[in-house]
């Protein structure tokens, strides 16, 4: 059978309902997908785009290109074997740094492009279906529908989700490109090609689109299939005549394979979330498979509750499933029989649906064959696998409704579109995200702990405690888990139990290096400094990337008077993060314990050009300009500092020593009195106060504070002295 032309079957052609040029369908779409996503540009990095964006070294610098190019291996990070995903993180960061205005407008641009992409494929493909009147109309219509979706949203909102909106550009770039080319590949029906020359260039991008994508995510390993595939429903009406007339660029398309096996090879199992070896076996995780498919088609049918992060739900019981089973098996054969169907069996309409299953199956095949023990579904899994479904649908309901139909889908995409703006605005924070998730899956043990960080993120300490908890109740051998619970129970000063719950995270997984470090940092409060320096250079072995970690390590080196190593840490630290703030404060720290004031005064003013909010660095500035004589710009830093945070004590008493220092007793005193109304119990604020006093001649409220501090402090020693001899002297004056 001869594919049907572009002058249809007998189909009548009306006029195009859409006669304007693709540029004005290219606007159309770019203005529906700004509307939906406009307030994306809020939303907040989540997840793992923390481990991938702002821990990720290799995006610092954009050139040379070898650096992104070698996203970081063995963390099990989104962009772990992904390279072009890397360097377009790169370009973010080379734009704004980790502010994410930049990625979100980027993810807006990619997607934006593929339903553009996407519009090209559909009506070149309707037009070979015989509906050239209507083709362009309907193409808009799709796009429409596909960029809108409420189930795109984790594609595209959630940055690191980008590995699959890019891939899944680069994946119809790959077709839009192949049919372009085959569109004018001379047939052996020379007549029928007159004056027709293959555009070789066409190929080539093809090709390129297609190596691209494969450096962009596994599951692009599917493309040449599709094309393929493609060629023979569409085009070439049989697999022998497609791979004679388009040999060569399936040579090219296969050689990509290469290249996708090299990155896998790379990456190993991913950090041990997925792939062989990962304690989940095969069977386990296929029998998940069966609800995750159908539960993608009725979130494409039905967008509601929609959620973020789906965990892991295992099949108890296989009989649980059958429905499921029978149901998912029937869609395979039934798209097997309408795939193989003969070529001189009919219209072309039945193998079209066949290729449309046949999309839909084999983009969701590599996430759904390959183990994973993180999530068993996700919705950015559908976001290619969705535009067969949006085409058949669009097609079905125009033969049923004909030019009526536009209606019914330009109320759709409004609707889609509404419910997009709204699923985004989940994304504006961590807590809006997992307190929506946990609230549509409570039992989910990923979303509880996840949860929990976000109230730690934001001081919430004793509500994080409760969701680490019922997070380790879900499922106590979760290692993350125990180690964020050792992380809120250490920020309230229950350090033994911390460590308890880090030692338990490293049993359950040996290789997690920020369990080791998060115990050095625990140990080393407890005064354990040699242990605590043990588990740093655990971390880093595990770790070597951890800019926090080099930093604690430095910390602890200079808590063992090893100020020369510590300093290497602190730089190599800034390596890895320039803007860490936190590690010029703390260099600044060692050289200034050192006895290398100077030097330390520039890593403080570092740590606030990166940081002006930072009141510790003001503190430390401040502290840095006492010893070096200069009281009045050391005022100005304790003062800059309590803007920050009223209740800093330390910088209300030092505030207070420096005044005095320049004789403004009055003022001192004042700023030591606030001080103990925060912290009454501190003698060190006891003694400065009475030292004020006493200066302002108020001898026996003075003599009343020192004998505070020393019943606060026994072997306050100076103290002590100091009420001693302000007794004698108040014993020898004469009396009134």
């Amino acid at each position: 059978m001869k594919p049907v032309s572009r002058k249809g079957n007998g189909v009548s052609s009306a006029p195009d309902l859409l006669p304007a040029p693709p540029w004005v369908a290219a606007g159309l779409i770019a203005l529906a997908v700004l509307a939906a996503y406009a307030n994306s540009f809020s939303g907040a990095f989540v997840l793992d785009d923390a481990s991938s964006i702002a821990g990720n070294p290799t995006i610092r610098h954009l050139w040379p290109l070898g650096g992104p190019l070698s996203p970081p291996h063995g963390r099990g990070l989104t962009v772990d074997g992904r390279p072009i995903l890397n360097i377009s993180l790169a370009i973010n960061y080379a734009l704004s740094g980790i502010h994410p205005w930049s990625y979100h407008a980027l993810n807006l641009l990619i997607h934006g492009l593929a339903g553009l992409t996407l519009f090209g494929v559909v009506r070149r493909t309707l037009d070979r279906l015989g509906m050239p009147a209507d083709s362009a109309l309907l193409a808009l219509c799709a796009a429409f529908l596909w960029t809108l979706h409420p189930l795109q949203t984790e594609s595209v909102t959630y940055v690191i989700q980008r590995a699959e909106s890019l891939m899944g550009l680069f994946y119809l770039l790959t077709l839009y490109c192949f049919i372009r080319y085959a569109d004018r590949t001379p047939r052996s029906d020379a007549s029928s090609n007159a004056g027709k020359t293959a555009p070789v260039l066409w190929a080539v991008f093809s090709v390129l689109a297609c190596l691209l994508g494969m450096a962009t995510k596994e599951v692009m390993v599917t493309a040449p299939v599709m094309v393929f595939l493609y060629d023979r429903t569409f085009f070439s009406g049989s697999f022998a005549q497609a791979w004679r007339r388009h040999r060569r660029l399936y040579a090219g398309l296969a050689c990509t394979w290469l290249l996708l096996a090299c990155l896998v090879a790379g990456a190993g199992n991913r950090g041990g979330t997925s792939g062989i070896g990962i304690g989940v076996s095969a069977g386990k995780y296929w029998l998940t498979q069966f609800p995750a498919v159908t539960k993608y088609l009725g979130l494409a049918l039905w967008p509601h509750s929609l959620v973020f992060d789906y965990g892991t739900q295992w099949v108890r019981d296989p009989r649980e499933v059958i429905p499921e089973v029978a149901f998912v098996i029937a869609l395979i054969l039934g798209t097997g029989v309408a795939v193989l169907r003969p070529a001189g069996s009919g219209r072309i309409g039945g193998r079209a649906l066949g290729f449309a299953g046949a999309w839909f199956l084999a983009i969701l095949a590599p996430t759904s064959l390959v183990p994973g023990n993180r999530q068993t579904m996700a919705e950015h899994r559908m976001y290619l696998a969705l535009a067969a479904l949006i085409v058949v649908f669009i097609v079905a309901i125009h033969r049923i409704l004909g030019r009526r139909s536009v209606v019914v889908f330009a109320i759709l995409a409004v609707a889609f579109g509404m419910l997009t703006v709204r699923r985004n605005g989940d994304y504006c924070s961590e807590l809006i995200l997992y307190s929506d998730t946990v609230a549509k899956l409570p039992s989910n043990a990923f979303a509880q702990c996840n949860l929990g960080a976000a109230l730690f993120s934001l001081g919430r300490i004793p509500e994080a405690t409760e969701h680490y908890e019922e997070a380790l109740r879900l499922r106590p051998d979760y290692p993350v888990a125990n180690d964020n619970l050792g992380n809120a129970l250490a920020n309230i000063g229950r350090f033994d139990d911390a460590v308890g719950h880090y030692r338990e995270a490293i049993r359950q997984d040996p290789g997690f290096a920020d369990a080791y470090s998060n115990l050095g940092s625990a140990l080393l409060h407890q005064g354990l400094v040699s242990e605590a320096i043990t588990d740093f250079e655990t971390a880093l072995r595990l770790g070597p990337d951890d800019a926090a970690t080099r930093n604690n390590l430095g910390n602890a080196l200079v808590w063992d008077n090893r100020v020369p190593e510590a300093l290497v840490h602190y730089a190599a630290a800034l390596n890895l993060q320039p803007d860490y703030a936190e590690a010029q404060n703390d260099w600044g720290n060692a050289l200034v314990r050192a006895g290398r004031v100077s030097e330390g005064l520039a890593h403080y003013q570092a740590a606030l050009r990166l940081r002006p909010g930072y009141a510790e660095a003001h503190y430390n500035l401040g502290n840095a300009l006492m010893q070096e004589g200069s009281d009045s710009e050391a005022i100005a830093q304790f003062e800059a500092g309590l803007k920050l945070d009223p209740d800093y004590v330390e910088a209300r008493g030092n505030l207070g020593n420096a005044l005095a220092r320049q004789g403004r007793f009055d003022e001192a005193a004042l700023q030591h009195e606030a001080a103990l109304r925060i912290a009454p119990n501190l003698a060190i604020e006891h003694y400065n106060l009475a030292n004020a006093l006493l200066q302002l001649g108020r001898a026996s409220e003075a003599l009343r504070h020192y004998e505070e501090a020393v019943r606060l402090k026994p072997d306050f020693v100076e103290a002590g002295r100091s009420a001693d001899r302000l007794k004698t002297q108040q014993a020898g004056s004469p009396g009134p």
